[in-house]
């Protein structure tokens, strides 16, 4: 089952929403229909009233997440940066991009376009609500323009959250890219994540302080996105100008669509491999992994053979494509290696091991 659903397009970019969303919209929906004025709508009655505004809040509020978004992703198509989707999910939204600019200025253009964005929203609502609408009582008691208050407060908070200089959120990006005019790429992202993690550190001691558990939660996001940016740049950047070609694996284990999954089990563990191309004849028909073994029940396996499990759609490389690119491409997908083709045929495979031993050498 797919764990997220495409609900249209903007851009030419595919708008998703996450499984996981579907259980933060009723919570928000609730949220909004608990509180009293002016962040919530408790009292409205009749109830159905309470509960529609609430849900429209809710609605909007995410459709605000899917502008903030937006605007990353123009600034960086406007850099040439590929955006693959952009998924609503449980804390937010985020856009699938190809790589994160290099150059500082980009990095600091693309970044901060998204709170700007954000806060732009806020301020307009809040303009809109405080000149047109607060003056005039009979607009101001209905509670239906209640609504562009909340969104305009809580575009704000979105706005300045962002602009905190800590991964993962967008200052933390500002911050680095301050750094790279002044140091190396990697030395750059550490400085940033060391801030973020000194940020995160104070934030949970002032939650411990106040009484407050959200505050170490956040905290315990922020320190733990902040670790993440920084191992996989530092990765990204220790495999750039590594060809696949220099590191894959040259002979080329398969096995036959024809083969039984039982037996496919017992070859998977005497090659001490799990997954293979599947081959016939010169003809690469599929690729079989381990967990692709698990969809059989055991009773079934021995009449099962490996061209029922095996996955028809083969994600490959060219031999003269950048190790780092591979790594990407592994880690958006999901899986544990790739088939190297070169002019039709297969020449090699490069697996989730081949890179982390590659880091591994290179880092000592």
């Amino acid at each position: 089952m797919k764990s997220s659903l495409k609900i249209g397009s903007v851009m030419g970019i595919p708008i998703m929403l996450h499984i996981t969303f579907l259980l933060i919209l009723p919570i928000f929906t609730y949220v909004f229909a608990i509180n009293p004025q002016p962040f919530g709508f408790k009292g409205v009655e009749p109830a159905v009233t309470r509960y529609s505004l609430s849900v429209l809040t809710a609605i909007l509020l995410f459709a605000s997440i899917v502008l903030h978004e937006l605007a990353h992703s123009y600034m960086a198509m406007r850099y040439g940066v590929k955006i693959e989707s952009i998924t609503l999910f449980l804390f937010g939204g985020v856009s699938a991009m190809e790589e994160i600019p290099r150059k500082p200025g980009e990095e600091a253009k693309m970044a901060s376009a998204g709170p700007l964005t954000s806060l732009v929203i806020g301020f307009v609502c809040l303009f809109i609500y405080g000149n047109l609408i607060s003056p005039n009582p009979a607009l101001s008691q209905n509670p239906v323009y209640l609504v562009i208050w909340i969104l305009g407060v809580m575009n704000l908070v979105l706005g300045i959250f962002n602009l905190l200089p800590a991964f993962p959120m967008d200052g933390g990006r500002v911050l680095r890219s301050f750094y790279a005019r002044r140091m190396s790429y990697v030395k750059a992202t550490r400085s940033a994540a060391t801030v973020g993690k000194f940020f995160a550190i104070l934030m949970a001691i002032f939650g411990v302080l106040i009484n407050n558990l959200w505050f170490p939660l956040i905290a315990l996001f922020i320190y733990v996105g902040a670790s993440e940016e920084e191992r996989s740049t530092r990765a990204e950047v220790t495999l750039e100008n590594i060809l696949v070609s220099d590191i894959m694996t040259r002979d080329v284990v398969s096995v036959s669509p024809s083969m039984s999954v039982e037996d496919l089990v017992k070859f998977m563990f005497e090659k001490k491999h799990m997954g293979y191309p599947v081959m016939e004849g010169d003809n690469l028909k599929g690729i079989v992994t381990f967990t692709d073994i698990h969809r059989i029940p055991y009773i079934d396996r021995p009449v099962s053979q490996v061209s029922d499990i095996m996955s028809r759609n083969v994600i490959s490389v060219p031999p003269d494509a950048q190790a780092s690119d591979v790594l990407k491409l592994i880690t958006s997908k999901n899986i544990g290696r790739v088939i190297v083709i070169d002019n039709g045929s297969v020449i090699g495979i490069l697996s989730r091991t081949d890179l982390v031993r590659v880091l591994k050498l290179r880092s000592e």
